[in-house]
C-alpha cells in the first residue's frame, strides 16, 4: 500500500505539482492529427496535465496549442476565427499564431507597438505517427521525441485506439501492467478443455497464478510472469512500464507484436488512452486481422462503440458503454459459460473495473499480494524520480535518451532454466523483422 502523501504525490498532475512536474519533461501525446484535418478547420478544446487548452491548424497546416484565455479579457480562444496564420479572438479581434505570438490588434492605433508586448502561453507541437505530440516543459529547446517503435511505422500500418479513461492515470497505467488479471476479468470463464493445448491461452486458463520475475530497466521496468507450458518448457509473458505513463502489454507474439500503449493525464481525474498497434498486412499490404494465439471467435474485439465527439473538455472519444449505464453489463451474459464479468469488449471490462475505483483511489486501503510485484515496482520507480527532480533536479529516466524506447514485449515460450532477460533479448528489439512468428500466431 502507499501512504496518503505518496499516493497524492504521484497522481496529481497539475501544475506545479512534484508529479506535473516530471510528466512536463518528456514530449505528450496530445490529441489525435485526425482531429482537425485540414488548414483553418475548427478549433478543439483539449485538457492536458490539468490546463485547459486549445488546439487549432493554421492557414499553413501547422498545428498550435495555446492557452484557452486570451490574454486580453480572458474570452475563450476555442471560440475564435481559425484564419490567416493565426486563431483570432472573437471579443476584440486579437490574432495569435501558434507560437503565441500576437499578430494583430485591431482595436488598438495603428500606430500602437503593444502587439509586439502581449504573448499566449503556446506549447510547441510536432506530429508523428497519427498523434500530435507537445512540449509543456520548461527547456528552451526540447528534448528529442521517444524513439518509439508504433509511432515511426508510417500511418497506413498503425492502428490507434483513443479512449476516454474517467480515473486518474495511475489506476490505468497500472491495469495495463497487471497481468493476472487476464486469465479472470477477461478469460474467467473459460476451462483448459475449452482451449486448443498447446496455445498461449490454454496455458493462461490451466495456471491462473503466474509467477514474477521484475527488474528495474534504464527506461521504467519489466516484468516477466511465467507459467508451466508443455514438458520442458515454459510459458514467460513479458511487459514493461517505460516512463512516464506508457506499457506494453504481452500481447501476441513476442518478436512480432509491435505494440505501446500511453496512459496520458488529461487532469487528476482523467485520462486519454491512446492504444497504439502495428497492423498486420498480408502480402498485397492490406491489413489483416490475426487472433493472439489461442483465441477464441468468441472473444470480444478491441474495438468498442464509441459516442460522437461533442467540443467539451471531456467529450473526446467516450465509450458507448460506460459508468453511466453500468459498461452495458449483462447479468444473463455474466450468469453464463462464456463472460466472467457480464461486460462486453476487452477495453470495457479494463475500463469498468478502473474506474470503479473511483477517481483517485485511496491505496492506504489496499493490501497488495505477490501477484503485484509489477505494481510495486513501478510505483518505487515513479516516487524516486519524481523526488530527486524535486530535490536535486535530476532529469528523469527518458527524457534525453529516446532509443531506451526501442522495446517490444509478448508472449514467448522458453525451455526450463532458461534465462528469460537473456535468451529473449532479440526478440524484445525494435526495428527487427521475424516474419517467421507470424505462422505462430493462429497456430497453436
Amino acid at each position: 500500500m502507499l501512504s496518503p502523501e505518496d499516493n497524492e504525490l504521484l497522481c496529481r498532475v497539475g501544475p506545479g505539482t512534484p508529479m506535473g512536474n516530471l510528466m512536463r519533461q518528456y514530449w505528450i501525446p496530445a490529441l489525435m492529427s485526425s482531429e482537425f484535418p485540414k488548414p483553418d478547420c475548427d478549433p478543439v478544446r483539449v485538457m492536458l496535465l490539468g490546463e485547459k487548452l486549445i488546439a487549432f491548424r493554421d492557414s499553413l497546416g501547422r498545428v498550435g496549442l495555446i492557452q484557452n484565455h486570451c490574454p486580453h479579457r480572458g474570452a475563450s480562444l476555442f471560440f475564435g476565427r481559425n484564419s490567416e496564420c493565426g486563431i483570432r479572438c472573437v471579443y476584440h479581434g486579437w490574432q495569435f499564431d501558434v507560437h503565441g505570438n500576437c499578430i494583430d490588434m485591431p482595436n488598438e492605433p495603428p500606430e500602437s507597438d503593444f502587439k509586439h508586448k502581449v504573448k499566449a502561453k503556446a506549447y510547441p507541437c510536432v506530429e508523428r505517427g497519427g498523434l500530435v505530440w507537445t512540449y509543456m516543459g520548461p527547456r528552451e529547446t526540447p528534448p528529442p521525441l521517444p524513439d518509439i517503435e508504433v509511432n515511426q511505422l508510417p500511418e497506413e500500418e498503425i492502428l490507434i485506439l483513443p479512449s476516454l479513461v474517467e480515473c486518474n492515470w495511475l489506476q490505468a497505467l497500472e491495469g495495463e501492467i497487471d497481468t493476472s488479471h487476464a486469465g479472470f476479468l477477461h478469460f474467467g470463464s473459460m476451462m483448459p478443455e475449452d482451449t486448443q493445448e498447446g496455445t498461449f491461452l490454454h496455458y493462461t486458463v490451466k495456471d491462473r497464478a503466474p509467477r514474477y520475475a521484475v527488474v528495474d530497466t534504464e527506461y521504467g521496468a519489466m516484468y516477466g510472469a511465467y507459467r508451466p507450458a508443455k514438458p520442458g518448457y515454459v510459458y514467460w509473458r513479458i511487459a514493461n512500464f517505460l516512463f512516464p505513463f506508457y506499457a506494453q502489454p504481452p500481447e501476441g507474439v513476442l518478436g512480432y507484436h509491435v505494440q505501446m500503449d500511453a496512459l496520458v493525464p488529461m487532469d487528476d481525474y482523467h485520462t486519454m488512452a491512446y492504444i497504439m498497434v502495428r497492423k498486420h498486412l498480408d502480402e498485397n499490404g492490406k491489413p489483416i486481422r490475426l487472433p493472439m494465439q489461442g483465441w477464441s471467435d468468441k472473444y470480444p474485439p478491441i474495438q468498442v462503440p464509441m459516442l460522437p465527439n461533442t467540443t467539451d473538455w471531456f467529450g473526446r472519444f467516450r465509450p458507448a458503454a460506460n459508468a453511466s449505464n453500468d459498461y452495458m453489463m449483462d447479468r444473463e451474459l455474466q450468469r453464463g459459460p462464456d463472460n466472467y464479468s457480464g461486460i462486453r469488449y476487452l477495453i470495457t471490462q479494463d475500463r469498468a473495473v478502473q474506474e470503479s475505483e473511483g477517481p483517485i483511489y485511496d491505496r492506504s486501503q489496499e493490501r497488495l499480494a505477490v501477484s503485484d510485484a509489477m505494481i510495486i515496482r513501478v510505483r518505487r520507480r515513479l516516487l524516486a524520480a519524481v523526488r530527486a527532480l524535486m530535490e536535486n533536479g535530476t532529469v528523469p529516466p527518458g527524457v534525453d535518451q529516446p532509443e531506451v524506447y526501442r522495446n517490444r514485449s509478448g508472449s514467448v515460450l522458453l525451455p526450463e532454466g532458461a534465462d528469460w532477460i537473456r535468451d529473449t533479448a532479440y526478440l524484445r528489439q525494435a526495428y527487427v523483422e521475424h516474419p517467421e512468428l507470424a505462422l505462430q500466431q493462429p497456430q497453436p
